[in-house]
């Protein structure tokens, strides 16, 4: 099975690197699948869940990341998912989440609602 090597990166530091055969990331045009062989792309990478198909034995597994803005850039089979904050699913605290997430309704604070939806359905592995 062909496979494209993936780097996700946070601003403090890279979150996962590995091989995978296809990732789904949030644009501001919507969801994108990347895969093997797509065109070259650079576009920005909205606030949402990224998953990561990853490659290896038969069905490989999967990653999952709540990522809060950055960029995507793929070229020769190379993607690099430059994230100003990303953490993997199992990294999220769902309780401090669920948390943040009710005190940014009762705030108003939309930004803060939108980022604790974001850890939460990463930790939900939606897609």
């Amino acid at each position: 099975m062909a496979e494209l090597h993936v780097e996700l990166v946070a601003a403090d530091r890279s979150v996962w690197s590995g091989e995978a055969t296809r990732v789904i990331a949030r644009t501001p045009s919507g969801d994108i699948g990347i895969m093997p062989g797509h065109q070259p792309l650079l576009t920005v990478l909205e606030s949402g869940p990224v998953t990561i198909r990853t490659a290896g034995g038969d069905d490989g597994g999967t990653v999952v990341a709540a990522v809060h803005g950055g960029f995507i850039s793929f070229a020769d089979n190379k993607l690099s998912l430059l994230a100003e904050i990303a953490e993997l699913s199992e990294e999220i605290d769902v309780e401090r989440a669920e948390r943040a997430l009710e005190r940014a309704k009762s705030d108003a604070d939309a930004e803060a609602e939108r980022r604790a939806e974001v850890r939460l359905l990463a930790v939900a592995g939606v897609r």
